[in-house]
């Protein structure tokens, strides 16, 4: 299986079309045609639906999809990493929860890029079990994650900083002209809930279980619930910080009594770090170190 052969394929995953895959690879059609048949044979299975116009996906065709965009993000990684100048230079890739506390990482890539600007830093938004997953396969080289967590897998820096729970609403709402959040207001509210500990951080407040809660939708990304409480569908649960609710529809009240979540910036434990990324790393820990005056 050769890695021009992979990005054949996710061109034509992009493209859903042979002839137009081909026209931006500059390759011609026939040549891709066979190329994919060849890896469908290799690989045993099918992963198009061909139809008149469009081609779709099948079941392992997603599932190869995700696992060739992995392996070819790695790969350009690692090429990027070897092949340095003099000057430190490759790509960094962060996989980052949405917190306050990253600011003191975007910070550290400011001034690792006025000191090494031939490094690329690449942020990505997610959680913390496809941090986990994504760092063990060596795709991500640093996490930025909520606590609490199991941090027995990784060498970490605590960020500075902690955001406060409470619930995104509405300004229509009578919950927006609250000053908190109480256990009725949760019980009476129907909940856009973090896919990970969002049940667990409600538990911990107010001692209600997932049985208990009204939940219509759960989420990865704030912003993306924020877009579900603007179209009415619940009220979601959150940090404060991450959704400017300046001039716009909605309305962030805090959950009484005050929870709060810290992050850490964390690696796996015994990683070798590429030279890009020990220089972010040296960077991150100058911005933790207090200065003298």
């Amino acid at each position: 299986m050769e890695l021009r052969v992979l990005r054949y394929f996710l061109m034509v995953v992009q493209e859903k079309n042979i002839s137009q895959a081909s026209a931006r690879l500059h390759v011609s059609q026939p040549t891709v045609s066979r190329q994919l048949k060849e890896l469908e044979t290799e690989l045993d299975t099918t992963l198009f639906e061909r139809g008149n116009r469009t081609i779709q996906l099948t079941p392992d065709g997603e599932y190869f999809a995700n696992q060739a965009r992995q392996i070819l993000s790695l790969t350009d990684k690692t090429l990027a990493n070897i092949h340095q100048e003099k000057d430190i230079s490759g790509a960094v890739f962060i996989g980052s929860a949405e917190a306050r506390s990253m600011l003191t990482v975007a910070q550290a890539i400011g001034h690792l890029n006025q000191r090494h600007p031939h490094i690329q830093v690449n942020l990505v938004s997610t959680d913390a079990s496809d941090v986990h997953q994504h760092l063990s396969s060596g795709v991500f080289d640093f996490g930025v994650v909520m606590e609490p967590l199991d941090k027995s897998d990784y060498d970490f820096l605590r960020l500075p900083g902690e955001s406060r729970w409470g619930l995104l609403v509405q300004n229509s709402s009578p919950l927006a002209r609250q000053e908190t959040v109480s256990l009725e207001d949760v019980t009476n509210s129907r909940l856009i809930l973090p896919q990970q500990g969002g049940s667990a951080r409600i538990h911990d407040v107010f001692g209600l279980t997932q049985s208990e809660l009204d939940v219509v939708a759960t989420y990865n990304l704030l912003y993306n619930a924020s877009l579900l409480v603007s179209a009415g569908v619940g009220n979601a649960l959150g940090l404060d910080g991450i959704i400017n609710t300046n001039q716009s529809d909605l309305t962030f009240v805090p959950l009484a009594p005050r929870t709060s979540s810290g992050s850490s910036f964390v690696w796996l434990k015994g990683q070798r770090l590429s030279a890009a990324a020990q220089a972010l790393l040296t960077q991150v820990r100058t911005e933790l170190t207090p200065t003298e005056n």
